[in-house]
């Protein structure tokens, strides 16, 4: 079997975790491990490739290996979303599994982050900053009875949309904070303790929420789901995080609820179009955090992710993250 690996910029050295150091994988198969470009098309002599390992790959070259490698039997993405693989076009009897998990700490860290800068105001500090300004009004908003709530997470109403692995890191450290964390998924019920309500309770529980983060995949399903209608549920003091996919909000809706004050504010680590247009609007709407892409970071522990996937596949048990076509 010919495995195709990324040539990354961190640690995959899995064949050095299999026996044989990947060479002879399992009773009656031999394993072949080659490394690729990601940013270039896979060369001719491995289209024969039956597993495709895929972290930062370009769409374009996604696409070409959809076209070119024909034997291929398991595409195994690095990426927490498969939304990219899944737009390329592969065959649909080609298994597709996600790097969920992979990047949990990373994200749930950038998330927190956005979070406090946001709700702290630390955009506004150093835009006085930038201003050489001593930036008296925060204070005065933080210490203002009528204001003081909206700057801080003590008591604050947080609620998680795409309740899965990062949201059950998340979800204890704003806890830890003092809020009051629901989430929103597929089916309603409890996780960890949390109450998590199903897509017939969002708009209730938006109307009652201080702090909104998107953890959402890019599927047809959730294209463009958080909309005009939704962000106008919200209370104008509310404020949006957005660590998920770009393409889940409609940005003009959006830019129009910040300009116009029925949005406090919002912190975007994912855009519709990356890297973000000069020409976006997003660039200088007022009360919004910007940050490109970066809260995964890299996926950690991947070589063992990846040793442990292809055991399971060469023994015939199940793969984790595989997602649904």
């Amino acid at each position: 079997m010919k495995i195709l690996a990324p040539d990354v910029p961190f640690d995959l050295d899995f064949p050095s975790l299999l026996p044989d150091g990947g060479a002879s994988f399992a009773p009656g198969g031999t394993d072949t491990v080659a490394t690729y470009a990601m940013g270039e098309p896979v060369p001719e002599e491995h289209t024969d490739a039956e597993v495709l390992i895929t972290w930062s790959n370009p769409p374009k070259v996604l696409a070409d290996a959809a076209r070119r490698l024909t034997r291929l039997r398991w595409i195994q993405t690095l990426s927490a979303g498969p939304d990219l693989v899944l737009r390329a076009g592969f065959a649909p009897d080609v298994v597709i599994a996600s790097g969920q998990s992979l990047h949990d700490d990373t994200v749930t860290e950038h998330t927190l982050a956005l979070i406090l800068a946001s709700v702290r105001r630390i955009d506004a500090s150093l835009a006085a900053q930038r201003e050489h300004r001593w930036a008296k009004e925060i204070a005065f908003a933080q210490a203002d009875p009528v204001t003081d709530r909206e700057y801080t997470l003590d008591g604050a109403r947080v609620t998680i949309w795409g309740f899965g692995s990062i949201a059950l890191r998340l979800a204890p450290l704003l806890t830890a904070l003092g809020a009051e964390v629901t989430g929103v998924a597929s089916r309603a019920g409890e996780r960890s303790g949390y109450p998590v309500v199903g897509p017939d309770g969002l708009d209730a529980l938006l109307a009652e929420t201080d702090l909104l983060v998107s953890l959402l995949p890019a599927i047809p399903a959730t294209q463009h789901i958080l909309d005009a209608r939704l962000l106008s549920l919200l209370p104008p003091t509310a404020r949006f995080v957005n660590v998920g996919r770009g393409a889940t909000v409609d940005e003009a809706a959006l830019v129009d609820a910040l300009r116009s004050g029925r949005l406090a504010g919002a912190a975007l680590d994912v855009m519709e179009t990356e890297p973000l247009p000069e020409a976006s609007p997003l660039w200088d709407v007022p009360n919004l955090i910007l940050t490109p892409h970066v809260a995964g970071g890299r996926p950690r522990r991947a070589a063992r992710f990846v040793a442990d996937q292809l055991t399971a596949w060469r023994q015939g048990g199940d793969l984790r993250n595989v997602v649904a076509r």
